[in-house]
């Protein structure tokens, strides 16, 4: 387990939010009561920091900010849900990295529960629930009705030595959980739920993050399970914060689109990642390293392995032409450098077709190395533009491929 990188803190100070007048009924909206539990623990200050305790019941409430030595602890039961009036949803400048929102351009709706240039926060309980009540928003994307660019359901910004666990998660506006700029990151035994057709629900996306662990969890949701990232085009160049050394073990879901990605916002570099130990189900494709033109950065010592994905579309794809751009200022010469991608010991079953690279004809893809794999059923590999090694890889991938036994 990565999960000592952040040590669980016990705290001695305890309040509830029903000492705030928070009232558990599904009815009454309780933005004031949370955000007077915060504004109490951010001002006094106790030694070790506070417990914010929620008690069973259902606590609707607008979106709140949380503060730094603070444990936001739900109990059996408990449910924090969010308030369907977006249009009281308080907007917050778009990412550096991303230069705009990223579904539209300007500002972006802040998260459900936000932190930004917080330390030593956890959110944790008995698997209470945190429910975005999405359903609104998707259908607003749906409509083309958007103004803004849709609510996280959790981010943390510039923030450090967080964790997140025993948490559900379910019906996230967008991405579910969002640290970004952050280091020193826990996050396990959580569970992320959101329909299959529903529109950009990521479950745990990375964004120029380092020291990051996520560990025994389940998601299932409409979009990428974990995706890490690290900006967009131009605006992640300039910005220049890359994701390195996250972890990613003991993972288990399914979703249309990728059980593990890279990408595709990759402009400020991405490595040093270890997935191991993923168990994917009724997946659009298992293992999806994404990039395009004008993203420059480069993704390089990312090793994949212990693999089992039953019913995908895909087995493992690394691709230089996934993802939409920014604006029309992107470099299209800006080329991402990939370079060295380990996969090891996959196996799946009903996989219609085992494998895809294309690398970028200016900017090949080397050191791509393959071992022990087991793709039943579907059709050939296709590669472009790439160069590496593969040994036991059934069926076999392209000629681009030296075997070796090293």
């Amino acid at each position: 387990t990565c999960s000592g990188t952040v040590p669980m803190r016990y705290r001695h100070d305890k309040i509830s939010i029903t000492d705030f007048g928070g009232v558990g009924d599904g009815q009454t909206l309780n933005t004031k009561a949370f955000r007077a539990a915060i504004y109490r623990i951010q001002h006094l200050k106790r030694r070790g920091g506070t417990l914010l305790y929620i008690p069973p019941g259902v606590y609707l409430t607008e979106s709140f900010n949380l503060t730094s030595h603070m444990t936001l602890y739900l109990a059996k039961g408990a449910v924090i849900r969010a308030t369907r009036d977006t249009w009281k949803w308080p907007l917050i400048a778009p990412l550096p990295s991303y230069g705009r929102g990223r579904e539209l351009p300007g500002s972006r709706y802040m998260s459900f529960i936000h932190g930004d240039g917080v330390h030593d926060v956890i959110i944790t309980g008995e698997n209470g629930t945190i429910d975005g009540q999405g359903d609104i928003w998707w259908n607003m994307w749906r409509q083309r009705t958007l103004q803004f660019t849709r609510p996280n359901l959790i981010e943390f910004m510039n923030s450090r030595n967080i964790i997140i666990s025993n948490v559900i998660f379910q019906n996230s506006p967008f991405w579910n959980i969002h640290p970004v700029y952050c280091q020193n990151v826990v996050i396990r035994y959580v569970t992320i739920l959101a329909p299959y057709d529903s529109p950009n629900t990521d479950g745990i996306d990375p964004d120029s993050c380092s020291d990051v662990c996520i560990e025994d969890s389940y998601i299932a949701t409409g979009d990428d399970m974990v995706a890490v990232k690290s900006g967009w085009d131009e605006y992640g160049i300039a910005f220049g914060r890359p994701s390195s050394s996250i972890t990613i073990r003991r993972i288990t879901g399914s979703s249309p689109f990728a059980g593990i990605a890279i990408g595709s916002e990759t402009s400020g570099g991405v490595e040093n990642i270890l997935a191991e130990n993923i168990n994917l189900y009724n997946i659009g494709v298992g293992i999806h390293v994404k990039t395009n033109i004008g993203r420059g950065g480069f993704i390089r010592n990312i090793t994949v392995s212990d693999v089992y994905m039953e019913n995908a579309r895909k087995g493992i794809k690394i691709a230089g032409d996934v993802g939409d751009h920014p604006d029309d200022k992107f470099n299209p010469n800006a080329l991402p450098v990939v370079n060295g991608i380990t996969i090891r010991r996959v196996w799946g079953v009903k996989v219609q077709q085992p494998g895809l690279i294309q690398g970028l004809k200016n900017s090949p893809f080397t050191g791509i190395c393959l071992s022990n794999i087991n793709l039943h059923g579907g059709t050939p590999w296709k590669c472009s533009d790439v160069s590496g090694t593969a040994i036991v890889v059934k069926p076999w991938p392209c000629s681009q491929f030296t075997s070796t036994t090293q």
